[in-house]
């Protein structure tokens, strides 16, 4: 096979991925034309040249041979995301809502990896186009997210993900005759999630319009709100409720609903990933709801809203804020610093490290500590009640040994561009991890990322791309190996 046969699948799926992005943004075209809005022609051309170049692409590989290599699945996995992000930036270009193709690739990576970062001000006077096309751009990337960890990165076993390989595929067989069914059935789950999200936040006293935006992007655990000061814009506790639930139902693995409605209720039960999160929620959130009450910043019950809230945002990654937490005091900046990192459950649209990677490691160091207790004994460790093989082990090793590597790397390049350090490390952790608000005046929850210069831009969006796709499937690209036959 030649070196561009072997590219043309990979062509073949971008393109068509690229031409469906170009049909979803004639949906702010119609917003704005509703609205009266002259940014619908925007909207129009910049999805006309969408569809075409996606279109274009897909007409010129069709023939190519069927299924994808591992090889091949890494490339596409890169090569569609930055191709989505890079269209996906022409709106905030095109309309001047950003002053610069940088501020526009950003806001477009921000969205489409669910991180919440943004570069614009002034939400709460922008068209209604382009605040709708931020709400979509994260819901659309939270369904890729999900479809990517069940179909995609079990196949490539990076960071441990082929422990659910199996799981996903006996769950098709047994549920579903097909996994193109299950990338549907997950598909209408999530519409029928984000709708009811929708409905439940007009019952608490949101605009329709708004309603529909906060929808999309928390059950995506994206956080890009339609105003200026987040959720705290609405200073209403039914509100926060709502997020909270949803934002949680967000960071659950979705194939656990897709079991639910065939009447399987016990794995959402049973399952060893979703009550080790809701554990870790629930001490991290009356951790928060300590340091807001004695610290006299928020007291009693509206202290342990504020404190649930801000928790489950950021250890979501979705990266709403309600209240400046940077003030609780000194403990709260290395609390939230923290809790960034840990992320939700494998298969859902949380991001982070992940739950699962922390039950895999603490397992590892039990079996260790067993062994050396006990040197004649066998001991194994086990997930979901299935024992966990050593190269599962070790892929998760080395995930946390990379995470950490890139980053202290993308820390120190922050730092050395001239941002101070507060700033450098809570604006690396907040890309890698795809949470949002990071700490500190600038990039805090009451700052924003327009004043960063164009090269902490670029730094920071390669961060979200490397965070997002779960690190091994970018950096594997770099590796000369990688591109030989």
């Amino acid at each position: 096979m030649t070196a561009l046969s072997e590219f043309r699948p990979v062509m073949l799926v971008t393109g068509a991925l690229v031409a469906t992005l170009g049909v979803a943004m004639l949906l702010p075209a119609l917003v704005d034309l509703a609205a009266d809005n002259n940014d619908w022609m925007i909207f129009a051309s910049a999805g006309m040249v969408t569809i075409l170049f996606g279109f274009g692409l897909f007409i010129a590989n069709r023939g190519a041979p069927k299924g994808l290599s591992t090889r091949q699945a890494m490339l596409m996995t890169v090569v569609s995301w930055v191709a989505l992000v890079a269209f996906g930036a022409l709106p905030f270009h095109w309309s001047g809502i950003v002053p610069s193709y940088t501020d526009a690739f950003f806001e477009s990576m921000s969205g489409l990896t669910t991180t919440g970062a943004t570069v614009i001000t002034g939400l709460d006077t922008a068209p209604p186009g382009i605040l709708f096309w931020r709400g979509l751009l994260q819901w659309l990337g939270g369904l890729g997210i999900i479809v990517m960890a069940i179909a995609v990165l079990p196949m490539l076993q990076i960071g441990g993900m082929q422990l659910f390989k199996a799981e996903a595929f006996d769950t098709a067989e047994k549920i579903l005759p097909r996994a193109t069914q299950i990338s549907t059935s997950i598909t209408l789950v999530f519409i029928a999630i984000t709708g009811v999200c929708a409905i439940a936040y007009l019952a608490v006293g949101m605009a329709a319009d708004d309603a529909l935006i906060h929808a999309m992007t928390t059950v995506a655990t994206g956080g890009f709100s339609s105003k200026d000061a987040s959720i705290g814009h609405f200073a209403n506790a039914g509100v926060e409720w709502v997020a909270i639930i949803f934002m949680i139902l967000g960071s659950i693995p979705f194939i656990l609903y897709v079991q639910m409605l065939q009447g399987r209720f016990r794995p959402i039960v049973a399952d060893q990933q979703v009550k080790a999160f809701m554990g870790f929620l629930a001490v991290a959130v009356i951790a928060g709801w300590m340091m807001a009450h004695f610290g006299e910043h928020h007291l009693g019950l509206d202290g342990l809203r504020y404190a649930a809230f801000n928790v489950i945002s950021i250890v979501t990654g979705t990266g709403y804020s309600s209240t400046d937490y940077g003030q609780w005091g000194a403990h709260s900046v290395a609390f939230f610093f923290i809790i960034m990192f840990v992320g939700g459950c494998a298969g859902s649209t949380s991001c982070g490290i992940k739950i699962f990677r922390f039950q895999v490691f603490f397992e590892a160091v039990r079996q260790h500590i067993a062994q050396v207790m006990y040197p004649h004994g066998v001991f194994r460790a086990h997930f979901n009640g299935k024992p966990i093989e050593q190269r599962v082990i070790a892929s998760v090793m080395s995930f946390f040994f990379l995470f950490m590597t890139s980053f202290v790397v993308l820390a120190m390049l922050l730092r050395l561009s001239g941002l101070d350090t507060i700033t450098s490390l809570s604006g690396a952790g907040t890309a890698l991890a795809n949470v949002g608000p990071g700490l500190g005046d600038i990039i805090g929850p009451a700052g924003n990322f327009q004043p960063l210069s164009d090269v902490q831009k670029w730094l920071l969006s390669a961060g979200m791309l490397l965070g997002r796709l779960e690190l091994f499937t970018v950096l594997v690209l770099l590796l000369p190996r990688f591109w030989r036959s």
